[in-house]
């Protein structure tokens, strides 16, 4: 199985995600080589702390699938699951974890702590900078625009 193939298809919805204004991570899950889950950031236009692209992922794959285990799946991210999202890969029992981006603000895959290593029931195997170039610059690109964005807004004061 190339994981080419699949980071391109979580590329592709974090492009999605930047197009309407998220934060661009996209998620897929897959199992014997097809896609059974899909997501991306929707923190914004949903108003949610929730909707990270892997939650968005497990919730699909499990209806599709029919079950919470996923324990016969891959989770293909483009930026390295956070502590909220790596909590839900192992209840998941998700075996296989390969993410792009290393996050080292809030990375919980080894870039600010380990969640997998730690004394959990699971221990997913972690394959990290896959297609990393890729979905850095689609991050760099993202927050660019934001912050020339928000430079050029009119700015204002809160009333006393």
């Amino acid at each position: 199985m190339d994981d080419r193939i699949f980071m391109e298809e979580a590329l592709k919805l974090a492009a999605e995600a930047a197009a309407e204004g998220e934060v661009p991570v996209g998620c897929v899950i897959v199992r014997d080589g097809q896609i059974v889950g899909r997501g991306r950031n929707r923190r914004e236009t949903q108003k949610t702390a929730l909707g990270h692209a892997e939650i968005e992922a497990i919730g699909d794959a499990c209806a599709n699938l029919g079950g919470w285990r996923l324990w016969d799946c891959t989770l293909y991210v483009t930026l390295e699951p956070c502590p909220m999202c790596a909590g839900a890969i192992i209840n998941a029992r998700i075996p296989r974890v390969v993410f792009g981006a290393s996050d080292a603000k809030c990375g919980a895959c080894g870039s600010v702590c380990d969640l997998f290593s730690m004394d959990f029931n699971h221990h997913p195997q972690v394959e990290s900078g896959v297609m990393a170039q890729e979905s850095s610059q689609l991050l760099s690109e993202f927050f660019e625009r934001l912050r020339t964005t928000l430079r050029d807004r009119p700015k204002w004061k809160k009333p006393i």
